[in-house]
């Protein structure tokens, strides 16, 4: 054979290229050998995956519910002619806050003082007959008292004063009516509010048919309204009965009025009105809170969001949502067992809650939950946790290395 050699005993040796081979060749040749023997070269066991953990842990959660809401005066009054006539002015800017009393409206005033007047003149002319008429009274009865005059002159004397009296009251009557028609051609508003727009021109003559002038709105307190579905109503009390939801003592809600840009308005309010029956239309009742509105930021007809305030759920787990993954069969989360691998547990989720979900069965006190890294796990895996809490976790401290062995002693 080219390139072989002996040995002083005559033993054979491997030719001299195998002899050149360094240590990466004669492992893939190695395994080349033991293929074609048909034995399988093991697989090294896959990497450990990092994952963040938190841990499980029942507490109490303040709950809030938010609903579309729209807000409404608290007193909306409409401002109408009380007689008829002509109106001379409009003496307030249209969409403007008005105070209670301030003058909106002026009618025109002449027709209406003619009538005090010729009032006034006919009580007077009453008045005048009915001192006549006691005058004559006071002669009669003495008279009548010594038979001078007839039991029918005093009688008639009586009845022609009391006639007179009766005069007087009405005149008085009507001219206090006509200084009241007088004064409904000054017309003012009656609270303090928002006005709206002037609904009869200058000059329009007035009557019942037109006599609506214009609208003041209160601002301060504003009525929120929202509405509560059928099925939510019975969810929450259901929720209630079962301990799952604690409401506060009288349900007394807060609500925080969020504004159409997302900001809290600065003033709470609380619920003061529930319809006792529901919309058959929508399957709904109203529900009205009332809010202190000093400067009239918030508006009639706005829509806004009303959020409910003051609920407690006791001993909630609430997890991360990306915590949770979907399946064929049904809602699962990863956990972390105490020898460092994946375990696939089933739960049963509940409300979603900011960016939280309540678990209501499946998980326990205590437990490793996965809410980073999941997407990649398979049951039993080996995992690493790089943070557990929100806190990251130092990697294990490399082992030292042993010292180096002396070198061999010299014959």
């Amino acid at each position: 054979m080219l390139g072989a050699v002996r040995g002083g005993s005559g033993s054979a040796r491997l030719p001299l290229p195998m002899m050149r081979l360094t240590a990466p060749v004669a492992a893939v040749l190695l395994a080349t050998l033991l293929a074609g023997c048909g034995r399988e070269v093991p697989k090294p066991p896959p990497a450990p995956l990092e994952v963040a953990l938190v841990t499980v842990q029942p507490r109490d959660v303040d709950i809030s519910a938010e609903y579309v809401a729209q807000t409404q005066s608290s007193q909306a009054v409409n401002i109408q002619a009380r007689v008829s006539g002509f109106l001379d002015k409009r003496v307030y800017t249209e969409g403007a806050v008005v105070k209670a009393g301030q003058v909106l409206f002026r009618m025109d005033q002449k027709p209406f003082q003619a009538q005090v007047d010729a009032a006034q003149a006919a009580l007077q002319r009453n008045q005048a007959a009915m001192q006549v008429a006691l005058a004559n009274l006071n002669r009669t009865k003495p008279l009548a008292a010594k038979n001078a005059l007839s039991q029918k002159d005093l009688d008639d004397a009586q009845g022609q004063y009391e006639q007179a009296a009766a005069a007087v009251e009405q005149s008085k009557a009507q001219l206090e009516s006509a200084q009241l028609d007088l004064s409904y051609t000054v017309i003012s508003s009656p609270v303090n509010g928002v006005s709206s727009y002037a609904e009869v021109a200058d000059g329009t003559y007035l009557s019942p048919q037109n006599s609506q002038l214009t609208t003041v709105s209160v601002l301060s307190p504003m009525w929120v309204n929202f509405s509560l579905s059928e099925n939510e109503f019975q969810r929450i009390m259901n929720d209630v009965k079962a301990g799952r939801l604690r409401l506060p003592e009288k349900g007394d809600l807060t609500v925080e009025i969020v504004q159409p840009d997302g900001s809290v308005f600065p003033f709470t309010g609380r619920i003061t009105f529930a319809d006792p029956s529901y919309n058959p239309q929508t399957g709904t009742f109203l529900l009205r809170a009332t809010v202190q509105n000093p400067k009239g930021v918030l508006r009639p007809n706005q829509y806004v969001r009303a959020r409910l305030k003051g609920a407690v759920r006791p001993n909630a787990l609430l997890i991360p949502q990306r915590a949770v993954q979907q399946g064929g069969k049904g809602h699962f989360v990863w956990l972390v067992d105490k020898d460092g691998k994946a375990q696939l547990r089933p739960v049963t989720v509940g409300d979603w809650y900011g960016d939280g979900w309540f678990i209501s069965d499946g998980l326990r006190a205590g437990d490793q939950l996965v809410v980073d890294g999941a997407q990649r796990l398979s049951q039993g895996a080996a995992v690493i946790v790089k943070a557990r809490d929100g806190r990251p976790v130092a990697p294990p401290a490399a082992p030292a290395s042993a010292p180096a062995s002396p070198p061999p002693a010299k014959s």
